[in-house]
């Protein structure tokens, strides 16, 4: 194993500098030192792992695979070398996250560079994508999600909620008019949001006075499946649509959404850091959800 895992090390460098010459200078071997290693790690695992050429060093497919999975392996070796030493080690190795495109874009990047320059020795891969990834298949450490969970495999911890608001443009409302009751909505449009195209909503979702949910069917000219159209689609005038405060609280400022009928809102929307269950998570997923817990904390009720 170990000299599989010092194998691994060697292959990893050779892939990231694609250049046996340049792994060998940076780890201070010699080249055929570096050459013999690359060919037993594609020994013990039984595939060929780089295309050589004269000119230049490049992945196989199955190459590409192995230097991804490498990459996790060696830093959570890290992290098991990490426990028993008295010192914190420094975190390496790659995250691989996903979260909403708008806390993504409007809270985590605008932050990352500090936790970059905190933990210099970590790689993210951030995903942002509106459909729900598959967190095991593909190989995501852990991922931010908005609503109720459904997959009992995972665990899933609560960080908090978002305090729900309907909104709609001074345009739409001029149009249509003020709803005050329930009643009104009957004279108004709902922007539907769906994953999956080809689904619909069941219509505006409220609380009454015991804590009990319902939803009111409601007509809607259009659909959408992504949060950025879900708001623009506002914006334009297009219809009423129920979001979490924080993703609006811009727009709620400058005016260019009102919320209307405060007193029927929907649920309060769970927000949770998901991961696949393992019986010690390696220290830079900790710390990374650690970090993160604390930065979605201000826009969170508990």
């Amino acid at each position: 194993m170990k000299d599989l895992t010092e194998s691994l090390r060697i292959f990893v460098r050779v892939a990231e500098l694609a250049s046996f010459s340049a792994a060998a200078d940076q780890l201070g071997l010699p080249r055929t030192t570096v050459s013999a290693a690359v060919r037993a790690a594609e020994t013990e695992l039984g595939t060929r792992l780089l295309h050589r050429t004269t000119r230049r060093v490049q992945l196989t497919q199955d190459g590409q695979a192995a230097y991804e999975r490498a990459q996790d392996l060696l830093a959570d070796l890290d992290d098991l070398r990490a426990l028993f030493q008295a010192e914190p080690a420094t975190l390496r190795g790659r995250l691989r996250v996903d979260m909403p495109q708008p806390i993504a874009h409007d809270l985590v990047l605008p932050a990352l560079p500090a936790f970059l320059r905190a933990h210099p020795g970590l790689e993210i891969e951030l995903s942002s994508v509106d459909r729900r990834v598959d967190l095991v298949r593909e190989g995501f450490d852990c991922v931010l999600r908005v609503g109720r969970m459904s997959d009992s495999s995972l665990v899933a911890r609560p960080i908090g909620h978002y305090r729900m608001v309907n909104v709609a443009s001074p345009a739409y409302l001029e149009e249509r008019g003020l709803p005050t009751t329930l009643a009104d909505l009957g004279q108004h449009q709902l922007v539907h949001y769906v994953p999956n195209l080809g689904a619909r909503t069941g219509g505006f979702e409220y609380g009454d006075v015991e804590g009990k949910l319902h939803t009111l069917p409601m007509a809607g000219a259009l659909t959408v499946n992504t949060t950025a159209a879900y708001a623009a689609a506002a914006l334009a005038g297009l219809g009423i649509i129920q979001v979490p405060e924080a993703g609006v609280r811009a727009h709620l400022q400058s005016g260019r959404l009102i919320e209307i009928l405060p007193t029927w809102r929907a649920a309060p929307m769970p927000v949770s850091i998901v991961y696949a269950h393992r019986r010690q998570l390696p220290r830079r997923v900790q710390v990374f959800m650690h970090w993160l817990a604390d930065l979605m904390a201000p826009r969170l009720q508990s």
